[in-house]
């Protein structure tokens, strides 16, 4: 693993998640990996630490979290529009190569049968908790968090310092038709 991350207490990882950004969410089942973009991703509770993500009924990845019961929610940085746009853009269904085609790197991490993105700055590993009203209905999955890891050059004693990082390190944070955000500057009150 690369020196510049480091494991994110569980009490603090939804501190990944608070500001809102676009996620990259992964997943393995049956030797097949898929990378999709999510806008609507969200902490949920505490401790123990859960989140949840919408993920479409058409999308590859979702039937791989529901086969699994496992999956990854990464926070892609500035420098990574174009694979996220990429991602969220193409399906595996369509393009059996769609991780190559966007420049997807995939990492492990010990522990964890996942596949993790390289290049972004935070990392949420998940089990599912089955809620099948809420994703038949809702499309609404709800993942416990189980191990988070975040890039210290960006993400460190539990907050994020994207004010003095490189900001090719800040988050993307999705609007419509191919329009992103970066994270601003910080304000305090």
């Amino acid at each position: 693993m690369l020196n510049h991350i480091a494991a994110v207490p569980l009490e603090k990882a939804y501190r990944l998640l608070n500001h809102g950004p676009s996620v990259l969410v992964s997943a393995r089942h049956g030797g097949v990996d898929n990378v999709m973009a999510a806008a609507w991703a969200c902490a949920l509770d505490f401790a123990p630490p859960k989140l949840t993500v919408v993920l479409d009924k058409a999308t590859s990845t979702r039937a791989l979290v529901e086969g699994s019961g496992t999956f990854v929610i990464q926070v892609p940085t500035a420098a990574q529009l174009q694979l996220t746009h990429a991602v969220g853009t193409r399906s595996l269904a369509d393009e059996p190569d769609k991780l190559a085609r966007a420049g997807v790197e995939l990492f492990g991490q010990e522990g964890h049968d996942l596949p993790f993105v390289a290049g972004c700055s935070a990392w949420l590993a998940c089990r599912l908790i089955p809620e099948p009203h809420n994703q038949n209905t809702y499309d609404l999955f709800i993942g416990e968090v189980v191990a988070a890891w975040a890039d210290t050059r960006v993400f460190s004693d539990g907050h994020w310092h994207f004010e003095s990082a490189d900001p090719s390190l800040r988050s993307l944070h999705y609007i419509a038709g191919g329009q992103f955000y970066a994270i601003g500057e910080s304000l305090t009150v």
